[in-house]
């Protein structure tokens, strides 16, 4: 297994950046083609185990869409199968190169597959961070899937470029407080061959920390995971420390006291565009006390233009939003997101119930929060 990484695997989100491009597939036309939809199965079922004191199991698999001739993806079908009351929190498709197949085969113990907690895979690339001395190791992401999320399709004359011989990990994330039992999901995944010229559709991140306080009717003062402080503790105990480490690489990055960010039911951070490109899709991701989600571009100024408005954000019912019309971005614009969080869910959701109360940060678990904008692009 490779080492952990300092970025959450399901937060791979610093710096707006390209993680998807096929430059040398890039054309200016394109050429008509109907898919090849595949559907690959897990190679065995897969039974979740969280570790000691969690409720959660983030667990790969390789899956081998067997392409011979360079692809564009056009189109992604998750399926979590069978749940037994295991809730698949979310699925995530990575991107494993030629060069890194026999790496990922080795690791994935003749079909097992891997615990890859707050890691991606093999595939990644160094990106730099305004204001931060160091990098971020990067995965590239092929697509993601969450609850309602159904059929991903790339926008129409895009596709995700895919060298021949690649493969895929699957990445899912398991949620326990539901119930366990064994699981065999599968996938299905629409492809054309490079002839048809797509444009390259790109795949950047965009986050903001989350820093929920307790209540004041669960009455914190009797509750020592309601202070943050205790709660960043439990979060590394779960998680390791490299989940302590990301939160707070965030919040210095979003212009916060990492030991001490502002406490709110909503948390925002806005930043910059580092390349031309125009804004085709965008999703939202959060988790369970999640209630709204916005993304405004070039926020406060007289170009100022809401992309995502979700006022009402449902756990159950995430997919990714198509814009009416490609909207441009230039170097130096800025996105920002926003999310707002109704910690009080706590009180009658049946899983959150069985959770611990706390003081809720950003973190890998269903009982954790998310803040997470998900914005497709093509050059």
């Amino acid at each position: 297994m490779s080492r952990r990484l300092v970025a959450s695997a399901a937060a791979i989100v610093l710096g707006s950046t390209a993680l998807v491009a096929a430059s040398s597939a890039s054309a200016t036309t394109s050429r008509t083609y109907t898919p090849t939809y595949t559907t690959l199965t897990m190679a065995h079922p897969y039974t979740p185990t969280a570790p000691a004191g969690s409720t959660d199991d983030y667990h790969c698999t390789v899956i081998n869409p067997n392409l011979k001739a360079d692809s564009y993806i056009t189109s992604s079908n998750f399926s979590p199968g069978p749940t037994n009351a295991v809730e698949v929190h979310h699925a995530i498709l990575f991107l494993v190169p030629p060069a890194l197949v026999a790496t990922a085969l080795a690791a994935n113990q003749g079909g097992k597959g891997w615990t890859c907690f707050g890691e991606t895979i093999f595939s990644k690339q160094s990106i730099p961070i305004p204001g931060v001395k160091n990098s971020v190791d990067m995965p590239e992401w092929l697509s993601g899937w969450a609850p309602g999320h159904g059929v991903d399709n790339a926008p129409k004359g895009t596709g995700v470029f895919f060298p021949k011989g690649s493969l895929v990990v699957l990445q899912i994330h398991y949620n326990m407080l539901a119930g366990s039992g064994s699981v065999q999901s599968s996938l299905t995944l629409g492809t054309v061959p490079a002839a048809a010229k797509l444009k390259a559709l790109s795949l950047d991140f965009f986050l903001a920390p989350p820093d929920v306080p307790c209540p004041a009717s669960w009455n914190p003062a009797t509750i020592a995971l309601c202070q943050r402080s205790n709660s960043m503790k439990y979060l590394g105990a779960r998680f390791g420390q490299s989940a302590i480490d990301f939160v707070n690489l965030v919040e210095a990055v979003c212009g916060r006291n990492p030991s001490n960010p502002p406490a709110s039911d909503t948390t925002t951070c806005t930043w910059r565009y580092h390349r031309t490109a125009k804004i085709v899709e965008i999703a939202a991701h959060m988790h369970l006390t999640g209630s709204a989600f916005k993304v405004v571009l070039n926020p406060g100024s007289r170009t100022q233009k809401v992309l995502l408005n979700v006022k009402n954000f449902n756990f159950d019912f995430q997919r990714p939003y198509a814009l009416k019309a490609p909207v441009a971005v230039r170097p130096g614009d800025r996105l920002q997101v926003t999310c707002t969080y109704n910690p009080k869910v706590h009180d009658f959701n049946p899983e959150l119930k069985k959770a611990l109360k706390r003081f809720v940060t950003w973190g890998d678990g269903s009982s954790d929060e998310m803040c997470l904008a998900m914005v497709s692009t093509i050059s």
